[in-house]
């Protein structure tokens, strides 16, 4: 564990699968900070938070409470090994369940992400070959967490030699932005729905 201005850390393991699960779709529209009414709550969780725990662990680290998991840092070192890992290991079991077409309206664009993942170019992964998902629920927010959580993944990131990591952010979530650029990543990308910002280790 690691204990950052009050703030302890710990590694995920499998159990916390239906917590961190819970935490992703929750955190996914601040409009409805207990999920979005009408969404399939698995699926977020199934591109966003289940392969890293699952492929990663040493990479997942999670804070809980009296009440469950409250946030997480997930990251892989290598995108690249990771996509493949995915592609043979994590998303044949989940697009048969989910095949294209099927689902809810809402769900509709989440399980075209499950069959078509987002590519990252080269020019992007060679200098920042890691990339990251962290999320926290609103009584955890304010209160170090977040940068504890980033100096706990960059510890690990470091130890195995890895130049940079970089990670998604819409680009409505201005706090998110705000504390990214705080934590000393840069916008390499943006766009109307997102932008992609990066940090060197």
């Amino acid at each position: 564990m690691n204990s950052s201005s009050a703030v302890v850390i710990r590694s995920a393991v499998l159990s916390d699968l239906p917590g961190v699960y819970r935490v992703c779709d929750w955190t996914s529209d601040p409009a409805f900070p207990e999920g979005v009414p009408g969404r399939n709550p698995d699926l977020l969780g199934h591109v966003y938070a289940g392969p890293y725990v699952v492929h990663s662990p040493e990479l997942a680290g999670i804070v809980a409470d009296c009440e469950g998991v409250a946030g997480y840092i997930f990251a892989v070192a290598d995108t690249r090994a990771f996509a493949e890992w995915c592609e043979a290991e994590w998303y044949p079991t989940i697009r048969e369940q989910y095949p294209l077409g099927s689902g809810r309206e809402s769900d509709g664009w989440i399980i075209e992400r499950i069959h078509t993942p987002e590519e990252i170019p080269d020019e992007i992964l060679v200098p920042y070959p890691a990339h990251l998902h962290i999320d926290l629920l609103p009584r955890l927010q304010g209160k170090g967490a977040g940068r504890a959580l980033m100096e706990w993944l960059f510890e690990r990131l470091r130890e195995r030699g890895v130049p940079g990591v970089h990670l998604g952010v819409s680009s409505e979530n201005t706090n998110a932005i705000a504390f990214y650029e705080h934590m000393g990543f840069s916008t390499l990308a943006a766009g109307d729905r997102g932008r992609l910002m990066a940090i060197s280790l």
